[in-house]
This record gives C-alpha cells, structure tokens and sequence, in this order.
C-alpha cells in the first residue's frame, strides 16, 4: 500500500508547490517538475519510478492533450496547418545538423551522433499546452501553430527513427517495416477523420441517451483512450491520439459537459502525477564530472528548437515576438524524446556510459521550456 502515500504526497507538494510558483510569477508546472526532482533519486529518493507512477503519467498526459484538443479551434488549426508544416520540418531538421556535429566534436562514431539529433528533433508539447492555457494563449495563432506542429513533428520523428534503427541498430529489437509503419499512419489519419466527421457524434448521440449517471462523459474518455491506444499501436505517440479524440469530442454538442466533468479528474490526480514522474527520472550520478557535456548539450538542445522553430513561423509571414513563441512553445522533449533514447539504447545506437547524461539533458530542456515560453509570450503581450 506504499503507493496510496507516494500519491497522497504527490498530490499535496505538487498544490503547494504550483501555488508558491505562480506567487513567485513563474508557470505552476515549474514548480511541479520540480517536485519530482526533490522526491526523487535525484534527492531525497521518498519516490521512485514504478509501474503505478508509470500508469498515472500515461493517462495524465493523455488527458491533458485531450483536454488540449478539447479546447482547440478546429478552424485556427487549418488556418495555421501551412506554418505548422514549416515549423516542424526546419524544427527537426536544425536540431538533427546541430547534434551531429557536436557528436562528432564529442568522438562519437558516425551513427550515435546522427542518433543524437534524432533524439532531439523530437518534440512534447504537453507541458508547452499547459503553460499556454495558464496565459491564455491556447486558442490563439501562436497555440494553434504549435499543436499543429506537434502532430507533424511526431510524424517525422517515428519516420526518422524507424528508418534509423532499420539501418544501423544491431540491438535484438526487430527491425521495423517502414513501408507498412507509413501505411498503418496513414490509416490511423484517415480513421481520425472518420471518427471526426461521424463515429463520435453518433456515439455521444447514444451515450445521451442511456439513463446513466456522466455516460458522455465516459463516452468521451473511450474514444480518447481508444484512439490513444490505436495510436501507440500504429508506431505515434499515444498523445497525438488523445489530441485528435478531443478535436472529435469538441464538434458535439456535449463538449461543455465533457470539459466540466473530465477537467477536474485530470488536473486534481493524473495530470500532476505526470509531471512529478518526469523530475524522479532526473539522476545526479555522473552530473558533475559530465558537466561540460550535459551543458553544451542542453544549450545546442535549446536553441536549436527554438531557432528552428522560430524560423519556421518567421518564414510564413510571423512577427519576431509570435515566431519567438512558437519556437519556445517547441522546446519541450519531455516523454518522447525519453521514448526514442530508450529505443536507441536497446539498439546499441546510444553509448551506454552516456545514455545517463542524454536523460538529464531532455528533463533539463524540458523544466527550461516553459520558462522560455513564459517570457516568450511577456514580450509577445
């Protein structure tokens, strides 16, 4: 029964931790990364990472991009789906020059630096998504060319590692079918439609009618655990799914309902325990003697999604201050750049005396994010 503590503690210092953030004028989210960090091995070790913290964060960062989705404008998403492209293409692109040649600075072999880059083009907007509805920002150009880009740079990241691990890894993972991965995506997009324009209509039409206590709101996180898992099975990111299920939700008349009922589940239990969970994977092991390395790291990281980024939107017609938005907004690797170094590490394409360094470097991103995009959007107002 460990576990009923290590939440109930969770939940309480990540309360009080958001609330002494947003007193101090920095995003709450700050705050509850934070958290992680000090009840973790990093510190004081009263919480490891375990299946249950696991589970509680998968289904955290679920909900809170369906809640993200949930929110969106469908018309600003089409409208900004041109820069989104921009973003996420010079967003992937720059990252991948910049880690190759500082892999090579750092006497990598040919493939690790290569597969440095591709750790870093990915992208996780999630916590980026929270610090944008705390400013207000989510349903602006600047939100909508984000989570744009993040659907896009999602795709190209599962394309470049698949393509990746088929041709250097010599772990004992099976190679991947690229053909049949592009297939099962674009069958995935082509579903997420249908159930858009049709499937969950119908269904929360049918759930309405059922004299049972929230049935919409149950509806609901079915179709958002649905397509999340139909995601994660096609090679996406389980998010991208959840996303999608909130843009379908939000074309139904029930979407005040199911934003009423499902908010206060995520943000007062799930949504904390994920970002406590990404803090406990914080390690100081080998921090100071790699010190150099984890900060030349965390600095081309930063800047060279932000550059990117930035770039990308300035190049289809942004301001400075709304480009600087975006590429702060792109920062974050947060769970899926763990993701692909944990594939990476199994197909022997990290160097496991750095694979330690290559985690500190992506949660340091990640807690720097969104205080970039904090003062992003100050200059942007």
């Amino acid at each position: 029964m460990n576990y009923i503590g290590e939440i109930a503690l969770i939940l309480f210092a990540t309360t009080i931790a958001g609330a002494m953030s947003q007193r101090i004028g920095i995003p709450s989210v700050i705050g509850q990364l934070l958290v992680g960090i000090l009840l973790g091995p990093a510190l004081l070790n009263w919480i490891r990472s375990g299946e249950l913290l696991t589970a509680g964060a998968e289904i955290g960062v679920i909900i809170l991009m369906f809640m993200a989705g949930l929110e969106s404008d469908l018309k600003l998403l089409k409208k900004y789906f041109k820069p989104a492209i921009s973003v996420a293409t010079l967003g992937v692109i720059l990252p991948m020059i910049c880690f190759y040649f500082y892999g090579i600075v750092m006497h990598q072999n040919f493939e690790r630096a290569i597969f440095w880059g591709v750790v870093f083009a990915a992208t996780s907007v999630s916590i980026s998504v929270e610090v944008l509805r705390e400013f207000g920002k989510l349903n602006t150009k600047e939100g909508a060319t984000i989570l744009g880009a993040a659907v896009v740079d999602d795709i190209m990241a599962v394309l470049i590692l698949s393509i990746f691990v088929s041709m250097f890894s010599s772990g004992s993972r099976g190679e991947p079918n690229l053909g049949l991965s592009i297939l099962e995506q674009l069958a995935y997009f082509v579903m997420v439609y249908v159930v858009i324009r049709w499937v969950a209509p119908i269904l929360i039409r049918l759930f309405e009618r059922l004299p049972v206590p929230q049935s919409v709101p149950i509806m609901s996180l079915i179709i958002c655990l649905g397509m999340a898992y139909i995601a994660d099975l096609t090679g996406l990111s389980a998010v991208i799914g959840a996303f999608f299920a909130g843009i379908a939700v939000a074309q139904t008349n029930a979407r005040h309902e199911v934003e009423t009922n499902i908010s206060p589940i995520g943000y007062a239990f799930f949504v904390p325990i994920f970002f406590v969970s990404i803090g406990v994977e914080m390690r100081f092991d080998h921090f100071w003697s790699n010190i150099l390395l984890i900060l030349g790291m965390t600095i081309v990281a930063v800047l060279s999604k932000l550059i990117g980024g930035g770039l990308g939107a300035k190049l289809l017609g942004f301001s400075f201050n709304s480009a600087y938005v975006v590429g702060a907004g792109m920062v974050s690797r947060g769970e899926m750049a763990l993701i692909i170094a944990q594939i990476g590490y199994q197909a022997k394409l990290l160097a496991p005396e750095l694979y330690s360094e290559l985690i500190v470097v992506i949660i340091l991103s990640t807690v720097i994010a969104p205080l970039l995009l904090k003062h992003a959007i100050a200059r942007l107002e």
